[in-house]
């Protein structure tokens, strides 16, 4: 798909468009921006526009702080309602220096220079997430919807028809949507995008994001993608389904191998496998990713994988004669509030390192772990992920891989906003304190 500067100028006339959002990512995930005019579009989208980057996390210092975004018109999408009484339209930016180079900090430049690596044997990398949040009343508080639960569907339910209604939004801005459906856990529910290249697909989830809290606002409700907003019930996660291509040919799929899976498959879901741990950090990014990532509510901890087994970590679905193109792994760990850039970026690397040094993939393990003893747990050399925030980030600032597949300033800039937000948290007290020690102690 081909998209120029013409053609958005012409799109911006036809549907008169008055004001258009230059939107870019921190390295949280945060979309930032700013807004600026037909008037002004042209010339933007010549030059970049200009900004200082010195207040946005994980971007520049005070010393260095102009920066520009440089809108992709592949990105270009008309927001389906309006705002203001304004037709109103977004454009993801790559962030460059002022001397037009790419910016080291833009999580954006980091997923495109590790799918540059892909560029010599003319593949394509492609993802596809299932990404899973909650309505709730409001912001302040976890008062839910309803109390369906796994593929519920009621026509009169507030938060299907909330759903529908997003789902028509994200398919106006021409992101195709495969399926949506209520997830277990209750006002729990989930939105699939159709697999798409994984820069196109992080642009995606984005919006995805951005969309869903919107249509949930309009409706005077609040949507969220905390990892594990109630307790004793399912957490949110992003099962990452993923593949590599050349051109049509499915390079997972192999049908003279076991499970039909090629090596180049094999090795790259050993890299997973044995760098997860290094990675966990950027898919499990927050203090509260850890409070899903426990044992005995569907979300994977065990480093392993299955292909009917759903408490493993990787997970490779069956596969159906005549549908070759389908082959694929799925990584279950990762939750939706990752950024999806640096998220995309460290799988993509850990499989590569995989295929690159032909890593070994161990035998399914098909059993439920959740049930297995310590004992056949360790005869099985099954790992466990990281547990909190503080040991995400000792397993990621470790990693060469990683500092490699970021670059050293979103690394570094990463280990230190993380170290802060563990470090707060770990001075909090909190309600369970309160509730369990006051009184008694």
């Amino acid at each position: 798909m081909t998209r120029t500067k013409e053609d958005v100028l012409r799109q911006i006339d036809e549907a008169g468009v008055r004001y258009i959002r230059l939107c870019f990512t921190d390295i949280l995930g945060k979309i930032k921006g700013m807004s600026i005019t037909r008037s002004e579009i042209e010339q933007v989208l010549e030059e970049g526009q200009g900004f200082d980057g010195s207040s946005v996390e994980g971007f520049a210092r005070i010393e260095e702080s102009d920066l520009m975004a440089v809108p992709d018109p592949l990105t270009f999408r008309i927001i389906p309602w309006e705002i203001a009484g304004e037709r109103v339209a977004m454009m993801f930016c790559d962030i460059q220096n002022v001397d037009g180079t790419p910016y080291e900090g833009c999580p954006r430049w980091v997923l495109k220079r590790n799918l540059a690596k892909l560029e010599e044997n003319n593949w394509t990398f492609y993802v596809g997430p299932e990404i899973e949040y909650f309505y709730f009343e409001n912001s302040e508080e976890t008062k839910g919807l309803d109390k369906a639960g796994y593929f519920d569907f009621d026509a009169i339910d507030f938060g299907t028809q909330v759903r529908k209604a997003t789902v028509a939004a994200l398919q106006a801005m021409d992101i195709p949507v495969e399926c949506s459906h209520h997830e277990v856990a209750p006002s729990q529910h989930e939105i699939d995008l159709k697999y798409q290249e994984a820069l196109v697909m992080a642009d995606f989830a984005q919006v995805y994001r951005f969309i869903v809290k919107e249509v949930a606002m309009h409706n005077e409700i609040y949507a969220t993608f905390m990892p594990k907003p109630l307790f004793g019930e399912n957490g949110s996660g992003m099962h990452c389904h993923q593949s590599l291509f050349d051109g049509k040919k499915n390079l997972f799929f192999d049908a003279g191998k076991k499970h039909n899976l090629s090596d180049i498959a094999r090795h790259y879901t050993a890299g997973i496998l044995r760098h997860v741990k290094e990675f966990t950090l950027l898919t499990n990014q927050w203090v509260n990713s850890y409070k899903r990532l426990v044992p005995g509510y569907e979300a994977p901890v065990y480093v392993s994988w299955g292909r009917r087994n759903r408490s493993s970590m990787v997970r490779v679905p069956m596969y159906r004669v005549g549908k070759e193109a389908a082959t694929r792994i799925e990584l279950r760990s990762p939750d939706p509030a990752a950024n999806p850039y640096l998220a995309f970026a460290a799988m993509l690397a850990a499989g590569l390192k995989g295929i690159e040094e032909k890593y070994e993939l161990p035998e399914p393990i098909e059993e439920n772990i959740f049930h297995m003893s310590d004992e056949k747990k360790a005869e099985l050399a099954i790992e466990v992920l990281p547990n909190s925030l503080d040991n995400a980030v000792r397993e990621f600032e470790q990693s060469e891989l990683m500092k490699e597949t970021l670059g050293e300033h979103i690394f570094n800039a990463l280990i230190l906003n993380k170290r802060i937000e563990w470090d707060a948290y770990r001075m909090h007290v909190g309600g369970y304190e309160t509730d369990k020690y006051l009184s008694m102690l």
